[in-house]
């Protein structure tokens, strides 16, 4: 009971944090930059009459009014004006949505086994070479910019080796499916460029974790009871280092898809990390708003499940109690 009413709590707290990230958002936009000029033509009353609806000529607050009645009245966050004109923004962003997703995944199947394999290694090889050489590339890693390594790899492998492309593949290039050879081996460099930041906080995370397990005292008795050092490490260290790396995970996850933002400007990939950087060169608001709503829905809700994840990781961490 205690940990649904934590969970209550929470997503209450998730409420109030989006309204206010969301609030200040808008009003930020709205003061910053001004609007854009509404085209002429055809549509030119259609349009005048949206911005009329909307509140565009009038103060940021009534607009903000009129902003949170269209989503609650028409379940609407917009339209965009400059982008795809009159489309409405829960479909401008749905059709850029796939490529950052799978642009995420990849780099996370690639970045948590071989982050998580190489702290393991160096913690259990501690103060060796292995260890100081993983712990170096560890730092360069860490030190270096994903888009250094993305403008690396596209000179370096892309443009000077030919070995893969250094522009990603449209969906039109690539026969209309995001799952084929084409398509991945498109996005073999952005997902390496993205890849290298994650598997270093994994390695960096797994090997301190480890290490101080290592040397607690229920690893000197699971050795004393007769377990092999292996067996005690799979069984007993493993188990209990695991514990705050486990819900980092959709934590770097998320961190990627921040990330992603400019690696996929560099590589041409068209996902919402272009899309929010011309919302913003456009002045199209209503797409630069959604986006941003929708980094701060993942993100608050992020930290909910990575909060009720330890106690499912760790019986012994009970949410909520006192």
């Amino acid at each position: 009971m205690s940990l649904l009413k934590y969970v209550l709590k929470r997503i209450g707290l998730l409420i109030f944090v989006f309204l206010i990230c969301s609030t200040i958002s808008f009003v930020l936009i709205r003061l910053l930059i001004p609007d854009a000029e509404p085209v002429l033509g055809a549509q030119a009353q259609m349009e005048a009459a949206w911005r009329e609806a909307l509140g565009y000529n009038r103060p940021v607050m009534v607009q903000l009014w009129r902003y949170v009645q269209n989503i609650f009245e028409n379940r609407s966050l917009g339209m965009s004006w400059q982008i795809n004109y009159m489309m409405p923004v829960t479909e401008v962003i749905g059709q850029r949505l796939p490529p950052t997703i799978i642009l995420n995944i990849y780099s996370m199947l690639i970045s948590i086994p071989i982050g998580i394999s190489l702290g393991i290694w160096a913690a259990i090889r501690k103060n060796s070479i292995t260890d100081h050489t993983i712990s170096t590339v560890v730092m360069i890693f860490i030190s270096v910019p994903s888009f250094v390594f993305a403008f690396l790899m596209q000179y370096l492998l892309g443009f000077r080796l030919g070995l893969f492309p250094v522009i990603g593949s449209s969906l039109y290039d690539a026969g209309g499916s995001w799952f084929n050879w084409t398509m991945t081996h498109s996005l073999i460099l952005p997902v390496l460029a993205l890849s290298f930041g994650p598997i270093a906080g994994f390695a960096r995370t797994t090997r301190a974790e480890l290490t101080e397990s290592l040397t607690n005292d229920y690893m000197l008795l699971a050795r004393s009871k007769g377990l092999s050092r292996s067996s005690a490490i799979r069984r007993h260290a493993l188990r209990n280092s695991m514990v705050p790396i486990m819900p980092g995970i959709l934590g770097t996850f998320l961190g990627v898809m921040g990330g992603s933002l400019i690696i996929e400007t560099i590589f041409g990939i068209g996902g919402v990390g272009p899309l929010f950087l011309r919302a913003l060169q456009t002045l199209d608001y209503d797409v630069f708003i959604g986006i941003s709503m929708f980094y701060f829905a993942i993100g608050l809700f992020a930290s909910i499940i990575i909060d009720c994840s330890y106690g499912f990781i760790d019986p012994r961490i009970r949410m909520g109690e006192k």
